[in-house]
C-alpha cells in the first residue's frame, strides 16, 4: 500500500505532506524507521567514538551554521560574496530569469536530467543553478522528488569517472538529505547511528568521518540529549557507569532545530511573564498588571473572599480592565462581546496599543468557573485563571469546553479569540457559543496571516490576553513556534485537543512533547463522545476494537477479500446503500484509505466514485464540471470543494466554506479528486458519512492512532470496509503510533520546572 506522501515528489502538497514509511534510501522499514538493524561488525563502537568526536566539535563551536551544499565549490571552498537567500530568490526581470533557466536546462540535460527540471531548481538554487548544479551535480538532491540514485546519476553525466561515491559533494548533500526524508516521515532530529546506517546503505565509503565533517562545516546541527524514561532505563541497564546519565546524540536541520529552540523559549517566556489578577479594586486598576498591591488582595482574597459579593467583582473587573477604545468600531460580523475589547481584523493596530489589559481577579475567575455548563468546563476556567499556559485534552465533545471557556472569558473582559485548523472547525465552534455571544472564532492561517482575528499591537503581537487553539496535536514545530512568536508576554494560551489522534503533517509532535513534559496543568475532560460511534472510537483509544450495540446502523463493519472487492463495496455505500438507507446523501459522505496508490487507495477509489457519480472525459486537466475535489496549497492543509468550470485562467472551484477560488495552471498539481481521501488529510473535517477502506496490503502499516482518528471522522454514520483481517484488531492493540524523535520534551526539561 503506497503511504499518503506517495506522489511525484514525496511528500508533496497533494499529499497532505505525509511521508511513507519506507528507509531513507528507499528500502522496506518493518517498524517505518531508517534504523539500520541489528548492529554489525563493530558499528556499535564507530557510532560511539563518532558521537564524541562530534561532542567535542559541539562545545568547540560557536559559529552559526556554514554554506549549504549548493553555495560551495567542487573544492568545498567558499566564494569570496554569495547574496543571502532571499536576495537570490528576489524577483528579477523576465529576461534575465529566462536566461537563468535556459542555462539550467543545458545543465540539466548535460547530466540527463529532464529539462522540466529547470524551474524547480532555479527556484530552490536560485538564478545561479546553472553553475552551481555544474560544481556540485549533487545539489540537484535539494529539488522535490529527486532521490539519490538519480543524484548519482546526474553526477556522473556531468563528471564522468571523477563522480566517485565517496565524493565529499556526495557525503555533503546525503546528510541534510537524509535528515529531510526524515522530517518528511515527522522527525526533527535524527540519531546518529541511524543517519551512520542511512549512509552506508547509499554506499558511502566511510560515514563516519563524512557524518563529522558535515558537522565541522556546520551543515547539520549536533546535539548530546540525556535520555529519559523506559529508553534511558535500557540504555543504563548495559551500560557500566552508574554515575553519568545515558545520553544520544541526535543531528537535526537547522531549521527545525532553531524551531524547536523557539518554540520552547516562546513557551517559557509565556509563562515566566505572566501576572494573574488581583481581587482589591486599586489592584485593579494599576495598569501594569497590580503587582505593588499583590499582597493586600492576597489578603483581601484570603480573609474577605467569603463576604464579597460575586457580581459586584466581576462588573468592578471588568469596568476597571476595560480601555476606551481609540480605534474606529469593530465591522459588523466579526461579534466583538461587550467589554470583550478585541479588535477585527480590519480594525486598525494602533486601537490596541495603550490599552489596560483586563485583569480579572481570582473571586471573578471563580464565579465565571462556577457558571460553567460542565463540571469540565469549571475545571478548565479555573485552571486557566491560575496560569498562563493550559494543556486541554479530549474528543470532539470537549469542544464546548473549549467554547465555555472563551464566553466566559469574554465575559470578564478579556480580549480572547479561538482557532481552529479548519473552516468547518471554526463553524462548529462558533455554533457551541450562547446566542448572542462573540462568535470570535477564526482558523489558525487566518489568524495568524492577519485576514482575521483581533489585529496586531503595535509591538505585532496579537492583540489578545487569552488564545485557545483547538486541534493543537496539528501544529507541528515550526508552526507552532511562529504562533508563539505571535504572542505578547504573559498571554494565556490554552492549547485544547484529542491527544489520540494522529499528529501534525510536519515535523515535530508538539502537543504530545508538551504533555509529556508536564511543565503546565493539563485539563483532561470527563465528557464523553455520545452514541456508538463515540463508544467505538473511545474503545479503539485504549486498544481494545470491540463490538457496539448500534440499532439505527450507526457503525457498520463490511470484510472483502482484497482491494478490488473493497473499492467496489466502499463505491456502492457512497452512491446506493447509504444514501438510501441514512437518507445522508453522497455528497456528505468521504471515503478514508491510509494512501493514493495501491488497490484501494485515492486514485482507485477517486476513479471508481466518479465514473459512477460524474462520469465525462476530463476536459480541463482530467477535471469535469461537477467533481469533486480538494485542493491542497501547502502540506497538510486541504480545501475541500466542486469544479465549476474552467478556462485558461485555471480551474474555477467552489470550496466548501461557500467561497470561490481558482486554481492556475500551474498548481494544478495540487489538486485531486475529492471523493476519497487519506486519513492524513482528513484531520481536523467529519462528515455525517464515512467509509473507511482498508485493502489487503494496508495491515502492516496501521496504527491504533490511524484508525482511531479515520473512525473519529464520523458523525451519523461509519462504514468499515477491511479485508486486512486480524491485522487491524493487532494494530489497535500493539502498535499504537509510529514513534518520532524530537528535542521539544528535552529542551522544555532543561528550561522549565514541573507543573506536577
Amino acid at each position: 500500500m503506497v503511504s499518503d506522501a506517495e506522489n511525484s515528489a514525496p511528500g508533496g502538497p497533494a499529499d497532505g505532506g505525509r511521508a511513507d514509511d519506507s528507509r531513507a534510501d528507499g528500502t522496506p522499514a518493518q517498524d517505518g524507521r531508517a534504523d539500520g538493524g541489528p548492529a554489525q561488525g563493530g558499528r556499535a563502537d564507530t557510532v560511539a567514538a563518532l558521537a564524541e568526536k562530534i561532542r567535542a566539535i559541539g562545545q568547540q563551536s560557536t559559529g552559526g551554521p556554514d554554506l549549504p551544499p549548493a553555495d560551495r565549490g567542487a573544492d568545498g571552498a567558499e566564494p569570496a560574496a554569495t547574496p543571502d537567500a532571499s536576495a537570490r530568490r528576489a524577483p528579477k526581470p523576465d529576461e534575465q530569469r529566462a536566461q537563468a533557466l535556459r542555462a539550467t536546462a543545458e545543465v540539466l540535460t548535460a547530466g540527463g536530467a529532464p529539462a522540466d527540471f529547470a524551474a524547480a531548481a532555479v527556484a530552490e538554487l536560485g538564478e545561479g543553478a546553472a553553475e552551481l548544479l555544474r560544481a556540485d551535480p549533487w545539489a540537484v538532491l535539494a529539488l522535490p522528488g529527486v532521490r539519490p540514485e538519480q543524484a548519482d546519476g546526474f553526477a556522473r553525466g556531468l563528471l564522468g569517472a571523477g563522480a566517485g561515491p565517496g565524493d565529499e559533494r556526495r557525503a555533503r548533500a546525503l546528510v541534510p538529505w537524509l535528515l529531510e526524508q526524515a522530517a518528511l516521515r515527522g522527525d526533527s532530529a535524527v540519531e546518529i547511528g541511524e543517519v551512520a546506517a542511512g549512509l552506508e546503505r547509499l554506499g558511502l565509503p566511510e560515514p563516519a568521518t563524512a557524518l563529522q565533517a558535515v558537522v565541522v562545516d556546520g551543515l547539520v546541527m549536533p546535539f548530546q540529549d540525556e535520555l529519559t524514561g523506559p529508553e534511558a532505563r535500557a540504555t543504563a541497564a548495559g551500560s557500566d557507569d552508574d554515575d553519568e546519565p545515558p545520553t544520544r546524540t541526535l543531528l537535526a536541520l537547522e531549521r527545525l532545530a532553531l524551531a524547536e529552540e523557539s518554540l520552547a523559549d516562546g513557551l517559557v517566556r509565556v509563562m515566566s511573564t505572566f501576572v494573574p489578577g488581583e481581587d482589591a479594586a486599586d489592584g485593579a486598576e494599576d495598569g501594569e498588571g497590580g503587582e505593588g498591591g499583590e499582597d493586600s488582595a492576597d489578603a483581601e482574597a484570603t480573609e474577605g473572599g467569603e463576604e464579597t459579593d460575586t457580581e459586584t467583582e466581576t462588573e468592578t473587573a471588568t469596568a476597571a480592565g476595560a480601555a476606551p477604545d481609540d480605534g474606529p468600531d469593530a465591522e459588523a460580523g466579526t461579534g466583538s462581546g461587550a467589554g470583550s475589547g478585541a479588535e477585527t481584523a480590519g480594525g486598525l493596530a494602533e486601537a490596541a496599543v495603550g490599552s489596560t489589559p483586563p485583569a480579572p481577579g481570582p473571586a471573578a475567575w471563580e464565579a465565571a468557573a462556577t457558571a460553567a455548563p460542565s463540571s469540565s468546563a469549571t475545571a478548565l476556567v479555573r485552571a486557566v485563571a491560575d496560569s498562563a499556559l493550559v494543556a486541554h485534552t479530549g474528543g470532539e465533545a470537549s469542544r464546548a469546553e473549549a467554547a465555555a471557556l472563551l464566553h466566559a472569558a469574554q465575559g470578564l473582559g478579556l480580549r480572547a479569540w479561538a482557532a481552529t485548523w479548519t473552516d468547518q472547525g471554526r463553524q462548529s465552534l462558533a455554533g457551541l457559543l450562547p446566542a448572542g455571544a462573540a462568535p470570535d472564532v477564526a482558523t489558525l492561517a487566518d489568524l495568524l496571516s492577519g485576514t482575521a482575528g483581533p489585529g496586531r499591537s503595535g509591538d505585532g503581537t496579537l492583540a489578545l490576553d487569552l488564545l485557545i487553539v483547538l486541534d493543537a496535536p496539528l501544529l507541528d514545530a515550526e508552526l507552532a513556534a511562529t504562533l508563539l512568536e505571535s504572542l505578547a508576554d504573559g498571554t494565556r494560551l490554552v492549547l485544547s485537543g484529542d491527544p489520540g489522534q494522529l499528529w501534525s503533517a510536519g515535523p515535530g509532535r508538539f502537543f504530545a512533547d508538551l504533555l509529556a513534559a508536564k511543565v503546565c496543568p493539563v485539563v483532561a475532560s470527563r465528557t464523553p463522545d455520545f452514541g456508538p460511534i463515540g463508544e467505538l472510537v473511545s474503545s479503539v483509544g485504549i486498544g481494545e476494537l470491540q463490538p457496539v450495540d448500534a440499532p439505527d446502523k450507526e457503525v457498520v463493519i463490511l470484510t472483502a477479500k482484497d482491494g478490488a472487492e473493497a473499492v467496489h463495496r466502499a463505491v456502492q455505500l457512497l452512491t446506493d446503500s447509504i444514501p438510501r438507507a441514512l437518507g445522508i446523501p453522497a455528497e456528505q459522505v468521504v471515503l478514508l484509505t491510509p494512501g493514493h496508490g495501491g488497490s484501494a487507495g485515492t486514485r482507485a477509489l477517486n476513479a471508481a466514485a466518479k465514473a459512477r457519480l460524474n462520469p465525462g472525459p476530463g476536459r480541463f486537466g482530467g477535471f469535469d464540471p461537477g467533481d469533486r475535489v480538494v485542493h491542497s496549497p501547502a502540506p497538510g492543509v486541504i480545501r475541500p470543494g466542486r469544479v465549476l468550470d474552467g478556462d485558461a485562467t485555471g480551474l474555477h472551484l467552489e470550496l466548501s466554506d461557500g467561497t470561490r477560488s481558482t486554481v492556475a495552471p500551474a498548481e494544478a498539481a495540487k489538486l485531486r479528486h475529492g471523493w476519497a481521501l487519506t486519513v492524513h488529510q482528513a484531520v481536523g473535517r467529519r462528515w455525517p458519512g464515512a467509509v473507511v477502506v482498508l485493502p489487503d496490503d494496508a495491515g502492516a502499516g496501521l496504527t491504533r492512532q490511524w484508525v482511531y482518528t479515520a473512525f473519529g471522522r464520523a458523525e451519523r454514520h461509519l462504514s468499515v470496509v477491511h479485508a486486512v483481517g486480524p491485522a487491524l484488531p493487532q494494530a489497535v492493540a500493539e502498535r499504537p503510533a509510529r514513534p518520532r524523535t524530537t528535542r521539544l520534551r528535552t529542551i522544555l526539561a532543561e528550561n522549565a520546572e514541573p507543573a506536577y
